[in-house]
């Protein structure tokens, strides 16, 4: 029975490292020495993104399109103390991004390839980095939760863990993405939906 105890109390050390090492307890800053630049970053999933990457220890460089929400989101994460500054950039504007050609598909397709072709170069003098696109399905079947508690409740009985995605969700696998626990994982694509059957 002692021996049972025993095995038992290192089980549950063992478990409690484990979980410390998942929530990042165990260890800060993965992202220090690195730097992340994220487009469509003051609001929303792209500024859970930008926060999270920055409180994991990266210099992050804020862009959107109106300057007044790139200093608005640059002065709140330099209120937490995180290393930031903001650029203004539409990806679609030529001239904002090496002149990308402003239409829904180039933007959705082309700037993407445009921006990875842009910034790969300078990764191969850094030493190496991390590439990660973000894309939701939810902006091709857009449904407006907050006009409707009923259809609300409607869809969370039809995900797996019973609640709505928030933006800090999707920032957490950005995070990981870009650490070097993730430097053997390439070409992948991660579902962030809470277990609703998807793939893109």
């Amino acid at each position: 029975m002692r021996k049972l105890g025993l095995l038992l109390s290192r089980c549950a050390a063992a478990w409690k490292s484990v979980r410390m090492a998942s929530s990042g307890m165990a260890r800060r800053a993965p992202l220090t020495n690195k730097v992340a630049l994220v487009t469509a970053s003051t609001d929303g999933i792209g500024f859970a993104i930008a926060r999270r990457l920055a409180q994991d220890g990266a210099h992050v460089v804020i862009s959107s399109r109106k300057q007044q929400n790139v200093d608005r989101a640059v002065a709140t994460l330099k209120g937490e103390g995180l290393s930031v500054t903001g650029t203004v950039c539409h990806v679609g504007k030529a001239e904002d991004r090496e002149r990308l050609v402003a239409t829904v598909l180039n933007i959705n397709v082309k700037a993407t390839a445009l921006m990875t072709t842009a910034v790969v170069p300078e990764m191969e003098k850094r030493g190496g980095g991390s590439v990660v696109i973000v894309a939701s399905v939810a902006a091709f079947v857009p449904f407006p939760l907050w006009m409707d508690k009923e259809r609300e409740e409607s869809i969370k009985e039809t995900i797996r863990i019973r609640r709505i995605g928030t933006p800090e969700d999707c920032a957490g696998i950005v995070s990981f993405m870009c650490s070097e626990d993730a430097s053997y994982i390439t070409g992948e694509t991660v579902v962030v939906a809470g277990g609703i059957p998807s793939r893109l």
